[in-house]
């Protein structure tokens, strides 16, 4: 009986072009963190010499219950994106926004910005979730920037009532270039600072 011929394996630049980018390994502390926490020490000592620790008391309380309001959609959000993270086909994930999608793949961020409902809370983990399913910088870009310019939801509640139909549209159609832009110099940049990948 005549062994059935072996296959040669894929070259190594055609699997490493379908495996799926490792995601980024996020520190706790980091120099934002440093920055925020000298900022924090700075603005305490400067409102406990102006008011005492009474003023410093009545902002750490105030500030906590505005936490305490925060919290829920801030963990509603990064659970959305974590879960997006786990339930979005990577492979197919890469190949619509990733390194090679080209201009479809900043078009897509673009569409998909433009209509994702919610406010930072959500908009922010999906976009980190999408970096972490293969999505490339550019295709993120597009779609903050067109969830920030375009946003129907603010265009439907907010823009539409108060500045009418002619400003709200023209608005739009004078935005639609400006995330496809940001996206494609937003890859431009990153290619040329990290071109070997991701940054360590």
């Amino acid at each position: 009986m005549a062994e059935l011929p072996l296959k040669d394996p894929a070259p190594a630049d055609a699997a490493a072009d379908t495996a799926p980018r490792p995601g980024r390994i996020r520190k706790p502390i980091g120099w934002s963190m440093i920055v925020h926490a000298v900022l924090v020490a700075v603005c305490v000592v400067l409102v406990w010499r102006r008011d005492g620790a009474d003023g410093v008391l009545q902002i750490l309380f105030s500030n906590l219950e505005l936490f305490g309001g925060i919290l829920p959609r801030v963990l509603a959000g990064c659970l959305l994106g974590a879960f997006i993270a786990e339930i979005l086909p990577h492979e197919k994930v890469s190949r619509a926004l990733g390194p090679n999608s080209g201009l479809k793949g900043l078009l897509i961020g673009t569409a998909f910005g433009a209509i994702l409902p919610g406010g930072p809370f959500t908009v922010y983990p999906v976009a980190a979730a999408l970096l972490t399913v293969g999505a490339d910088f550019g295709a993120a870009i597009a779609m903050v920037v067109s969830w920030t310019l375009i946003g129907y939801g603010r265009a439907i509640v907010w823009e539409l009532p108060i500045m009418g139909t002619d400003f709200t549209l023209w608005r739009i159609v004078i935005s639609l270039p400006l995330p496809i832009l940001a996206g494609a110099l937003g890859r431009f940049v990153y290619i040329r600072l990290y071109p070997k990948g991701a940054p360590p």
